[in-house]
């Protein structure tokens, strides 16, 4: 970052806080211990490390799942809520994206009129109002702009079980999982293993939005990172964390020359691969609830003309990403 000099502007990056006031725990498949409490502790060491930068970050994207699931089972979703955003408050701006946690704990609807709702910022601009998925964009600087997406559009989980998108997810679900219980992939490797019910993706409303959003992007010669909770490129991620229609979005993202990065949360691991067709960097965070107490988990983007510059803490590596056309293929220091 010396070598680069002063940055165009910054930010911090974050995914899967998942607080809850209960005891250490484990993940879904019951390989991986989860720090419930310890997750806030995590929360608060990032945002002291934020605000103690030179030149502090001028926003925050929080890419999904700010509380855990367990919160419902003891009626702890809003407290737990509370007490994370108390933290958030911190922060000159957050832009919170939605993930599968934010739905087991509210409705969409609830959602719509919480905090996590960053859409009214005058700055925002967002789909007309009767869209009824969760995206937005916004400009933090000349020639550079976020998107943030909705990748529960498609779902069973926040959706009225009476409603059109719920019935058509659970039509595709079914249609490629015949497991009882939908939580459980229907293979045991490989790509079918993202047609499970903790994932989601994106209604062809929303797609094609985000092709207008990008043609005019396009057209002003910006450069877009987008922000989702669900990964879409296979190599950025364990397969099990893939949006369900991601070969849409991908082959959308691919399309428009104005996108540089793709940021997603979901897989606790993390992972980056650069798309070899356009040089996309898909830049998959490590999840923070199972972040060791020894560790942290979080990371501050350094933005230039020419490329983002990502340092780490703790699990989440360093790493720089040249803008397509500039780049060598590799995108990590």
């Amino acid at each position: 970052m010396e070598d680069c000099g002063p940055p165009l502007f910054s930010f911090g990056i974050i995914a899967d806080v998942q607080y809850a006031d209960i005891d250490n725990g484990l993940n879904f498949k019951q390989t991986r211990k989860r720090y419930y409490r310890n997750s806030l502790k995590h929360l608060q060491n990032a945002i002291d490390g934020w605000d103690a930068e030179k030149v502090k970050p001028s926003f925050i994207l929080q890419l999904g799942d700010i509380v855990d699931g367990f919160n419902k089972k003891y009626n702890a979703s809003q407290s737990a809520l509370d007490t994370v955003l108390a933290q958030f408050n911190r922060c000159p701006a957050v832009h919170h994206v939605w993930g599968n946690h934010e739905f087991y704990n509210f409705t969409r609807d609830a959602l719509l009129s919480s905090p996590l709702n960053t859409t009214c910022d005058s700055h925002q601009q967002q789909p007309s109002a009767n869209q009824d998925f969760y995206a937005y964009h916004f400009s933090p600087a000349p020639r550079f702009r976020f998107v943030v997406l909705d990748s529960y559009d498609i779902s069973l989980i926040g959706r009225d079980e009476q409603s059109e998108k719920y019935q058509q997810s659970l039509k595709l679900l079914k249609e490629h999982n015949a497991n009882e219980d939908l939580n459980h992939p229907p293979v045991f490797s490989g790509l079918e293993q993202r047609f499970v019910k903790f994932n989601g993706g994106f209604s062809q409303d929303q797609l094609q939005w985000l092709d207008e959003v990008l043609t005019k992007a396009d057209e002003m010669q910006e450069k877009v990172t987008i922000a989702c909770h669900l990964p879409v490129l296979p190599l950025s991620t364990d397969p099990i964390c893939l949006a369900w229609n991601y070969p849409e979005l991908l082959s959308l993202l691919q399309a428009h020359r104005s996108v540089v990065c793709y940021m997603a949360g979901h897989d606790h691991d993390g992972g980056y691969h650069q798309d070899p067709a356009t040089g996309i960097h898909h830049l998959t965070l490590e999840g923070v609830i199972e972040t060791p107490p020894d560790s942290q988990a979080y990371g501050t983007v350094y933005v230039y003309e020419d490329r983002m510059v990502v340092k780490g803490n703790g699990r989440m590596r360093d790493r720089e990403m040249m803008y397509a056309g500039k780049q060598d293929g590799e995108g990590s220091v």
